[in-house]
């Protein structure tokens, strides 16, 4: 027997009110012990907030899908640091800022897989399939090389030719894009470019511009939607029928493009002169190596690439260039001394250096896609801090490229790139196993429309509509809130014998 002045079940009972049975003191003593151990658990040595009792990752979740994927991590960067942990659908996720995790992150093979609900990425056909969120390490192997083999090489090349030539036919018809007051609506006029350009290289048949940068659109605007979302939003159906349709919708049309070309290939004579991305795809197809699901996505994912994202870019540099005119003829007098009275061919590319710079600095200043989403597939550790195999990674690198290395990180300046930047400071297109796979001809596209634009028309922002006054969405990537007057330009036509500006 236990004298009763060394019981400590007799102490906490005294504590308590008569009332209260004896047998409800253990269980809270229990229930405190549980509460110690859960929250020692899943304490961590590396900076964000608190688990909680689970509170914490129900919170961090909800902040992603209120504030937006963007805007979020610029949030837990800047309140708790440049390497955070947080939860998406309970799953342990690190949002990094820091140069030399982002590059540890970047350049090895662990990290090659991508994360997003399964629900929402089969809702849009990317669940393990083509290539830009597909999550099947083995089965985007596979699916790659098609990507490189026609944005490099010869395709390279001919994008050039096929950029200047889209440019100037849309600037010829540029009132299909004008405001009634004489306003280009100039994200409409990127998009049907980006659009076209992308047709002709690509897939090689006729299509409805218009119908399809509107689709492109609403798929963009499911795919930003649906990526996060947890199950039981995709259990409610009038929540998610709209992305739904809209990705069958975008979907279906491109099933149709791509049965049009498989007869256009049944039916030609010399078969060599029409062989493309999505004729390759269709002959592996043929051969039983892909299904023909693969290469309905994969020739969505390619069509839409262009206008979804490069679009937005060239119309953030567009405004920069009305924003900075000394900018405008620096490029302009490199534009006449390297191309004279033509038009920009491929020996020029490497020539011109202020331009390139331009299109540097903007991407650093306004970026689009200003995050890389990607999944640790073995344990490891990223600057002193423990990854867990299936730990969730998104690297900042729209923070990272105004934190280190650049002399002006906050302003907008051709000074950033004066000198030459060291790969791990400046990703914006990401690189190593996962880079991406179209930063080279993305280069050359915009130098060429750039350049092409440029030497035809110069262009103007309405007073007071600069790019801090347009109202942006920072989500998936960087895009302007639409159908705001703030992004309309007027293009004035520049005099036949005098390139520059006045």
């Amino acid at each position: 027997m236990i004298p009763e002045t060394l019981n400590p079940l007799n102490y906490f009972t005294s504590l308590v009110p008569d009332l209260m049975p004896v047998a409800t003191v253990p269980i809270i003593i229990l229930i405190c012990l549980l509460f110690l151990i859960w929250n020692h658990e899943e304490t961590s040595s590396i900076p964000g907030p608190g688990y909680c009792m689970g509170i914490g990752p129900l919170i961090s979740h909800g902040r992603f899908l209120w504030m937006g994927v963007g805007n979020a991590c610029n949030y837990y960067n800047k309140t708790y640091g440049e390497f955070v942990r947080v939860w998406i659908s309970g799953e342990e996720t690190f949002i990094i800022s820091k140069s030399s995790s982002v590059f540890h992150v970047m350049k090895h093979w662990n990290y090659v897989s991508r994360f997003g609900s399964k629900l929402g990425l089969q809702c849009i056909g990317m669940y393990e399939n083509g290539i830009i969120f597909n999550n099947n390490p083995a089965h985007w192997k596979e699916i790659r090389p098609f990507f490189t083999k026609a944005l490099s090489g010869p395709g390279l090349v001919r994008m050039i030719a096929i950029c200047v030539e889209s440019t100037i036919v849309h600037l010829d018809k540029l009132e299909e894009v004008t405001t009634e007051v004489g306003n280009v609506n100039v994200l409409n006029l990127m998009r049907r470019i980006m659009l076209d350009t992308s047709n002709k290289l690509f897939l090689g048949v006729p299509l409805d511009e218009s119908a399809i940068v509107l689709k492109i659109q609403n798929y963009f605007d499911a795919w930003q939607a649906l990526l996060l979302k947890p199950d039981i939003f995709f259990k409610i159906s009038w929540l998610c029928k709209k992305y739904e349709e809209a990705a069958k919708d975008l979907k279906g049309a491109m099933e149709i493009l791509i049965e049009q070309k498989r007869q256009k290939l049944s039916s030609v004579e010399k078969l060599d002169e029409h062989v493309d991305f999505a004729s390759q795809l269709i002959f592996a197809q043929n051969r039983g190596d892909l299904t023909a699901e693969n290469v309905n996505q994969c020739v969505l994912e390619m069509m839409i690439a262009a206008p979804d994202t490069l679009s937005v870019t060239l119309f953030f540099m567009l405004i920069l260039i009305a924003e900075h005119p000394t900018v405008e003829e620096m490029m302009m007098r490199e534009i006449e001394t390297v191309m004279g009275d033509r038009d920009v061919q491929s020996d020029d590319m490497p020539n011109l250096k202020i331009v390139e710079n331009f299109i540097y600095e903007s991407m650093r200043y306004q970026p689009v896609v200003d995050l890389i989403m990607r999944k640790a597939l073995q344990d490891d550790v990223i600057d002193g801090y423990p990854v867990k195999k299936g730990t969730n990674i998104i690297l900042n690198i729209g923070r990272m490229h105004k934190l280190e290395f650049f002399p002006k990180p906050n302003e907008f300046s051709l000074e950033n790139f004066e000198k030459n930047v060291p790969s791990r400071y400046f990703q914006p297109f990401g690189f190593g196993p996962r880079g991406c796979v179209g930063k080279f001809i993305a280069m050359v596209m915009m130098k060429a429309i750039l350049v092409t634009l440029l030497r035809r028309c110069r262009v103007q922002t309405m007073k007071g509509r600069g790019l801090n006054n347009i109202q942006k969405n920072n989500d998936l990537s960087m895009h302007p809130i639409e159908r705001q007057p703030l992004l309309e330009m007027v293009f004035t036509p520049r005099s036949p014998d005098k390139n520059q500006s006045d």
